[in-house]
């Protein structure tokens, strides 16, 4: 079976028809895909529409809309509330820091102590209480922006740093 048209373009017929064979085993394997993807997606429709109709249908739809519009109006109001945390949350104190010390040389065990204590800006107070054998003692000084505007005592100083730079455990209490 010789063909003229290919012996003047110079093609075996054998070669046309071992493509045309590979061609068929490609579609018949796309083929068997695609019928297995249609038969996935209509058992997932059936499983979906089973026992129901377009009215049952509408009427669960409108219910997961109902149902997200309050989930969004929840997060929309989370959303304000953490705001309104994190605002507040500035100006708690949040920042500690404290220095046990012997106020005086008579005194043993360390029962003196400075404590800062400063919000999120480095605003606040720091307290010093000198226990004495007349009383204890007990002064606060104001803290703006990490800084005080009467002279601090090297403790007081020292409790201030501890505040700012976050160096309180309970560990570094006991000094």
């Amino acid at each position: 079976m010789e063909s003229k048209i290919l012996s003047t373009i110079g093609i075996d017929p054998g070669i046309i028809i071992i493509l045309m064979l590979i061609l068929i085993i490609v579609l018949f394997i796309l083929t068997v895909n695609v019928t297995m993807n249609y038969n996935r997606l209509k058992s997932s429709y059936q499983t979906f529409m089973k026992g129901k109709d377009g009215k049952t249908l509408e009427e669960s739809m409108k219910e997961r809309y109902t149902d997200l519009e309050s989930v969004v109006k929840v997060v929309k109001q989370n959303r304000l509330d953490i705001r309104e945390l994190n605002r507040k949350m500035d100006r708690n104190y949040q920042k500690i820091g404290v220095v046990k010390y012997d106020a005086f040389n008579e005194m043993g065990g360390k029962l003196s102590f400075v404590l800062a204590l400063l919000d999120n800006r480095n605003n606040g107070f720091i307290l010093n209480a000198m226990h004495s054998r007349e009383g204890c003692y007990t002064y606060v000084k104001e803290i703006v922006k990490g800084e005080s505007f009467v002279e601090l005592a090297e403790e007081e100083a020292e409790a201030l740093d501890k505040a700012i730079f976050q160096e309180y455990t309970p560990e570094t209490v006991e000094k």
